[in-house]
């Protein structure tokens, strides 16, 4: 069972919220008065975004088709049994989305592609008005829109790849009207951005490391928040309040569990308000992480995040579990998994490879891994792993290599090149027969997706992808020993491609070693939805995981 979306009506009386009970990520809508406790007749099927107006009678949602594109957003009033379509996208690369500024004055429609997007904007008390777009979508441009005043705040990468910031009057928002607010800057990503009445909250990357930066906008100054720790993660959380001088924030790093902050933007200070409890007793100084540099093939270095128990030492036989995804432009900040615990104090070293691909140094770092530039994310992974063997941080036959979806194209990509590099392959939900998928334009993410991985009805796309597709790639040799997890109601990496992936490895690797392929029958691309269930499935790869590396349980 998964919860996706809610919001509660201006008047606190409704709530509106989905529900997906399969796993397959098709949510239902349902809407409860939250006075009686009571769902209303209200029941739609797969929807993917909503916002209430604010008269408290309108709703607004988007729904997706069977391939899972949000394509279309209805208009819906309580007690009307028809719902009107206000607005239906045919171009099957982009989705739609609808939202409510934190202001609460306006509703905004965003329509994306991975390389393009658009966006539209109506006054929430009048539902009924036309929406008005802001700028129209044209190629390789990318923005999103917030709110305050009279003025539109809008993060875009229209002449700066790694988005810049420009207000736009209300009255007048098209780009011709756009000011520069926050400027280009190389090394520095814009990710997100949050109006509130006095100030904006800017979400950025640098160096592989996020950061918060706030801008009081009643006098231009600017400060960035501070933390303690080198690597960590950190990101603005629950911040529904518009006229507010606090910021909620969520902070976490190797070492460091789930802490819930609020930051005084004007007095410049932060509260703990909760930290994720560790059971069993946890001590946060014995253990310590660091960023090291590999050398990519072509001469790029590649960040990688390690931790590990205080006191190692660096001679080539400690067991390393190395970890990336890379794909989608999606950055892997350092967090606080309490199971890893169990690792570091059997002397793992864990590592995450940030590699091309994805977004952890700005929108370029993406670009340098994705369409026909893809294999960059596979050698830069080859070039961390050989590095962590090279600096005696391991060797190859204590090397385990985890990657899952993306990360697990990742995973099939890099057995297929390098197998003699990795003692072990844990691979979940993985992508791995790409050129058959990308050629079903009726499976989920196919056409939305061409804009990432290409287009195999193109001649030289297809020729690109066929070099690199895990299940087009097996050939007889020896691989590692390997873990494939599926999930029989995977919505986006369908069960059936790490199934002939296996068995197209049964059948032609040339080794005696273990070959483990487990489906879930409950579970989604997510796996389980229970607490407990998903540690059992963390307790399953390292059962497989010990006993490849022969360590105690």
């Amino acid at each position: 069972m998964s919860l996706g979306t809610w919001q509660v009506s201006d008047d606190g009386r409704l709530l509106a919220y989905t529900t997906d009970n399969t796993g397959f990520r098709d949510y239902t809508l349902h809407v409860r008065d939250l006075t009686s406790g009571q769902d209303g007749p209200e029941r739609v099927e797969r929807v993917r975004s909503l916002a209430w107006a604010a008269d408290n009678k309108t709703l607004f949602y988007t729904v997706t088709n069977m391939a899972k594109r949000s394509y279309r957003l209805y208009r819906h009033v309580l007690g009307v049994a028809q719902d009107l379509v206000a607005f239906d996208e045919k171009d099957e690369r982009f989705s739609v989305r609808v939202g409510r500024t934190r202001s609460r004055k306006l509703l905004i429609l965003s329509v994306g592609s991975r390389t393009q997007s658009e966006v539209r904007i109506w006054p929430a008390d009048q539902p009924e008005a036309a929406p008005r777009l802001v700028a129209e979508r044209e190629t390789e441009h990318e923005y999103d829109v917030d709110h305050r005043g009279d003025l539109l705040y809008i993060r875009t990468n229209k002449g700066c790849r790694n988005f810049r910031v420009v207000t736009a009057p209300l009255a007048d928002p098209s780009p011709a009207s756009w000011k520069e607010l926050v400027p280009c800057r190389d090394t520095v990503m814009v990710e997100d951005l949050d109006a509130f009445a006095n100030h904006l909250v800017l979400s950025e990357r640098a160096e592989a490391t996020p950061r918060l930066t706030v801008r009081d906008l009643r006098n231009g100054a600017s400060h960035e928040i501070a933390w303690d720790e080198p690597l960590h993660s950190v990101e603005g959380t629950d911040n529904a309040e518009f006229e507010t001088a606090l910021f909620r924030i969520s902070y976490q790093s190797f070492t460091t569990p789930k802490s819930v902050f609020d930051y005084d933007v004007d007095k410049k200070t932060k509260v703990l308000l909760k930290r994720t409890e560790v059971p069993g007793g946890y001590d946060p100084t014995l253990y310590r992480s660091e960023r090291v540099w590999a050398t990519a093939a072509d001469g790029v270095r590649i960040p990688v995040s390690l931790v590990y128990r205080a006191g190692l030492k660096k001679d080539g036989k400690n067991p390393a579990f190395l970890y990336a995804y890379g794909s989608y432009g999606i950055p892997m900040s350092p967090s606080f998994k309490p199971q890893l615990i169990s690792l570091l104090d059997r002397g793992f070293v864990y590592a995450t490879a940030h590699i091309r691909g994805g977004g952890d140094l700005g929108k370029k770092w993406h670009d340098q891994g994705r369409m026909m530039a893809k294999k960059n994310t596979f050698t830069d992974f080859i070039s961390v792993a050989a590095e962590l063997i090279e600096q005696k941080w391991t060797s190859k036959d204590r090397l385990a290599i985890e990657g899952g979806s993306a990360g697990g194209l990742l995973m099939g990509a890099v057995a297929n090149m390098r197998p003699d590099l990795f003692a072990c392959v844990l691979s979940h939900v993985p992508f791995v027969d790409v050129l058959n998928t990308m050629l079903d334009e009726s499976l989920p993410l196919t056409v939305e997706e061409f804009e990432e991985w290409g287009n195999p009805t193109k001649k030289d796309e297809f020729a690109y992808m066929a070099t690199y597709s895990p299940y087009d790639n097996v050939t007889a040799k020896a691989y590692p020993p390997m873990l494939v997890k599926t999930s029989l109601d995977d919505s986006q990496v369908m069960y059936w491609e790490p199934a002939k992936y296996v068995a197209k490895l049964r059948a032609r690797k040339t080794d005696q070693n273990p070959l483990v392929f487990k489906t879930n029958m409950s579970g989604g691309h997510g796996g389980s939805s229970g607490r407990y269930d998903r540690l059992k499935e963390i307790a399953f790869d390292y059962a497989f995981l010990f006993k490849i590396f022969r360590i105690a349980g």
